[in-house]
């Protein structure tokens, strides 16, 4: 049987998969059973921060596995406390909570923001009920699965100004957004607010399961033992990957980031057949005349992969894709959008 007979047979029939069955790859570029070569648009749904089988990413990677694999959070780890510091210190924030994806990191937020609105407290809670009606705000500043929509920079600060006369807790969901996505650390980080918490995962691992739940100084102790857990959260081999990203993300790496992101509108800006373009960074929604599904299928067809967002193209390449391999599939997608 084929893998995609075995998929068929095995597999829970939750996901609509494209007619690939991916092999191998390195950096931009894939390859699949057939021995056929792709450049990659999606870097596995943003989580391939710096592309297929990064080596800087693998040899620190490998150096933990050689060490320590797993010992769940009953003991102290170096890798954990490690990355927890240097995203505490990239954010100007205080606690990280670790997890296993984006789901676990903003389920660990929402419970912070219930927890902190006092639920023993029926005073409090009748007073949240007249005026606040609720514990906390939680947005995407880059809405990702919704159709790469940006929300507006006066209408975060509005945002935050509320959270604060309010007191509730501003929750940023950075899973899709974070990690050098936009060009800055975090996407926040382009509207000068400061949330309570931040959520993020995906990118953060480079290519293993990780979620991370910042906490801010309003709620940074707002777990005590037995409140919350996680089996796998902060597991050192998964950490080891996030610090070797994490520490990459510097200054000059993310003016690269905005440099590829201004390529891409300079290279489809104006082109028949796309009627607008969004996102921030290397994080793009590209709104088409024709069918979405049949500009991807065309995409395939010459080679390129890229990714859906509602009725939307969606663009998220590695963020260290080469130009000349951005260049090349940017030309490949507006001859498609033109015909």
């Amino acid at each position: 049987m084929s893998i995609k007979q075995l998929d068929n047979t095995y597999v829970s029939n939750t996901y609509k998969r494209f007619p690939i069955c991916i092999k191998e790859g390195k950096g931009s570029i894939l390859k699949d059973d057939k021995g056929k070569e792709y450049i990659d648009l999606g870097s596995g749904i943003a989580v391939n921060t710096f592309g297929m089988c990064d080596e800087k990413w693998i040899e620190d990677v490998t150096n933990q596995l050689n060490k320590l694999t797993h010992t769940s959070n009953l003991y102290y780890t170096e890798p954990c406390v490690e990355l927890a510091k240097i995203l505490c210190e990239k954010t100007d924030m205080k606690k990280v909570f670790f997890s296993n994806s984006g789901a676990e990191a903003n389920e660990c937020a929402i419970k912070a923001a219930r927890k902190y609105a006092s639920p023993n407290n029926i005073e409090e809670i009748e007073n949240i009920l007249k005026n606040n009606k609720c514990a906390g705000i939680m947005i995407e500043i880059v809405q990702g699965e919704g159709g790469v929509n940006c929300l507006e920079e006066e209408y975060l600060k509005k945002l935050e100004s509320i959270a604060h006369k309010y007191d509730l807790v501003l929750i940023i969901d950075e899973v899709q957004t974070g990690n050098g996505r936009t060009g800055k650390l975090f996407s926040y980080m382009h509207s000068g607010i400061m949330p309570d918490i931040v959520t993020t995962a995906k990118g953060l691992g480079g290519g293993l399961p990780i979620g991370a739940t910042i906490l801010g100084d309003k709620v940074k102790d707002i777990y005590t033992y037995g409140d919350h857990g996680s089996t796998f959260g902060g597991n050192p081999i998964c950490c080891a990957g996030a610090i070797n990203v994490i520490k990459r993300l510097d200054a000059d790496f993310l003016k690269e980031v905005l440099k590829k992101s201004k390529i891409i509108y300079d290279t489809l800006k104006n082109t028949k057949g796309i009627t607008s373009i969004s996102g921030l960074g290397l994080m793009i929604g590209i709104e088409t005349k024709k069918d979405a599904d049949e500009i991807i299928n065309r995409c395939i067809e010459n080679g390129v992969l890229v990714l859906k967002a509602k009725n939307k193209i969606r663009l998220l390449p590695p963020l260290n894709i080469e130009k000349e391999n951005l260049i090349k599939t940017l030309e490949i997608l507006k001859k498609i959008c033109e015909e």
